[in-house]
C-alpha cells in the first residue's frame, strides 16, 4: 500500500495534544512555586524542560533501537490519523504482510509516543520563550544580551528538530539525518541548560539599574586551577565522540565487534574507512548504491572505539582537575560519574550483545555529559551578579 509520506491533515489534533500535554508540567511548576516571584516559577520550568528533554533524548534512543522509527511511514501522524488507534486497519494490513517488518502496532505506537513526546517539549519551550521575553519587558531591561537570545534560538533550533524528525521517516532513516537529529537534541539540552544557568545567576528579584557608572564592570569568577581553553576542547570532543557514536547506532555497526579490546579476534582486523565514512547515502548501501560492505561497517566501529578511548581519558583528566575547584566539585563528581558509565555502557553494548538497557544508557549518559560539559563552562566563565546599593533618601 503506498502511502503519501508527509500528510497535514493531523498536524493540528497534534499539536493541540501536545499543548495540552504540556499543561500538567506547567501546573506541576505553579503549584510547587506558589508564592514564589515570577522569575523562580520561570526557572523551575526551565529545570523541568531540561528534563523532560533528557527523556526525549531517551525515548528517541529506544524508538531507534526498537526498529520503530518507520513505525508510522508518514508524518506528522500514523497514516494520516493523529493516533496509531484510529489508523489500526492500515497498520494491521502492513503488519499481516510482514510480522517482522517495520509497521507494526508495537512499534506504531512507540514512535507516535515520541511524536507527541516531542510536540510537548516544544510546547514548553515555546512557553519559556514568550514567558522570558514578557519578564524582560517588565524589567525594562537596557539591551538585549546574547543570554536574552537564548529562548527564542532554543525555540527556532526545535522547530529545525522537527525537521530532522520529519527527515527521518521520510528519507527513511537516512544515516546522516538520523544522526543530525540526534546531535541536534544533544544541542538542544546544551541550550536549555545555558538558560538555566542564567536563571541561576540572575535572580529573577532582581532589578536591574537603569544605568550604571561607565567604569562599573560585572565581576568575573575566575577558577584559574582550570583552563577554559581545556574546558572548551573537551566539550568540542565529547561532540565529535557523540557523532561518531550516532554514525555507528544509525548504521548498527555495534556488532561489527563482539569482543574487547580486540575486535574479531585480531588487533586491525580489515576495515574500509573510504566506504564507512561516506556521509551521504542511504541505509545500508555505499554511495554507488551497493551494499555495505562488512569491512566498512567494521571501520565505523572502531573507529568510534579509538575515538572513544582519547575522549574519556581527557574527561576524566578534566573531573580529576575540576575536583580542586571548590566552585566546581559538583560538576567534577557528575563528570566522573559520567565516565565511568559510558565505560560501563560501551564495554557491555560490546560484549554483551547490544542489550537495550546499556544501549539507552549509552546515548543519555553522551547526552548527560554534553549538559553537564556546557553547565560547567558557563558557571565556570559567567560573570558575577551586579549589585546596585540602592541610595538612601536625602534627610528632610
Amino acid at each position: 500500500m503506498t502511502v503519501p509520506l508527509y500528510n497535514l491533515s493531523p498536524l493540528l489534533t497534534i499539536m493541540a495534544l501536545g499543548l495540552l500535554l504540556a499543561i500538567a508540567p506547567v501546573l506541576w511548576v505553579l503549584k510547587r512555586q506558589r508564592g514564589s516571584v515570577p522569575g523562580a516559577r520561570l526557572q523551575a520550568l526551565t529545570l523541568l524542560t531540561l528534563f523532560l528533554t533528557m527523556d526525549l533524548v531517551l525515548f528517541g534512543a529506544f524508538t531507534r533501537l526498537s526498529d520503530s522509527g518507520l513505525g508510522c511511514p508518514d508524518w506528522p501522524g500514523c497514516y494520516g490519523e493523529a493516533s496509531p488507534l484510529a489508523a489500526h486497519a492500515p497498520i494491521s494490513a502492513a503488519q499481516a504482510l510482514m510480522p517482522s517488518g517495520p509497521v507494526t502496532v508495537s512499534k506504531a505506537w512507540v514512535e507516535m509516543v515520541h511524536r507527541y513526546l516531542a510536540t510537548t517539549v516544544g510546547a514548553l519551550i515555546t512557553l519559556l520563550m514568550l514567558a522570558s521575553w514578557l519578564g524582560r519587558r517588565a524589567r525594562a531591561a537596557a539591551r538585549l544580551t546574547v543570554w536574552d537570545w537564548l529562548p527564542a534560538l532554543t525555540f527556532v533550533w526545535v522547530c529545525v528538530q522537527g525537521a530532522f524528525g520529519a527527515l527521518t521517516v521520510t528519507m527513511k532513516l537516512f544515516p546522516a539525518i538520523v544522526s543530525l537529529h540526534l546531535l541536534g537534541a544533544y544541542l538542544l539540552l546544551a541550550l536549555l541548560t545555558l538558560q538555566a544557568v542564567r536563571g541561576a545567576t540572575l535572580p529573577a528579584s532582581a532589578v536591574l539599574p537603569a544605568a550604571l557608572p561607565p567604569k562599573v564592570r560585572p565581576l568575573r569568577m575566575p577558577h584559574p586551577q582550570v583552563s577554559t581553553f581545556w574546558m572548551a576542547a573537551a566539550l568540542a570532543l565529547l561532540v565529535l565522540q557523540a557523532a561518531s557514536g550516532a554514525w555507528v547506532s544509525t548504521n548498527y555497526a555495534v556488532l561489527a565487534c563482539s569482543e574487547f579490546p580486540l575486535c574479531q579476534g585480531q588487533w586491525w582486523p580489515a576495515m574500509d574507512f573510504a566506504r564507512g565514512f561516506e556521509l551521504w547515502r542511504p541505509l545500508g548501501e555505499s554511495a554507488d548504491g551497493t551494499l555495505l560492505s562488512f569491512p566498512a561497517i567494521t571501520a565505523i566501529h572502531v573507529a568510534h572505539r579509538l575515538l572513544a578511548m582519547l575522549t574519556l581519558t581527557l574527561l576524566a583528566l578534566l573531573a580529576w582537575r575540576l575536583r580542586q575547584v571548590a566552585a566546581l566539585l559538583t560538576q567534577a563528581r557528575w563528570l566522573g560519574a559520567l565516565v565511568l558509565l559510558q565505560l560501563a555502557t560501551g564495554l557491555s553494548n560490546v560484549v554483551l550483545g547490544w542489550p537495550m538497557a546499556a544501549a539507552i544508557a549509552h546515548t543519555g549518559g553522551a547526552a548527560a555529559m554534553v549538559a553537564v560539559l556546557v553547565w560547567t563552562l558557563a558557571v565556570h566563565t559567567r560573570p558575577a551578579a551586579t549589585v546596585s546599593k540602592i541610595p538612601e533618601p536625602m534627610p528632610g
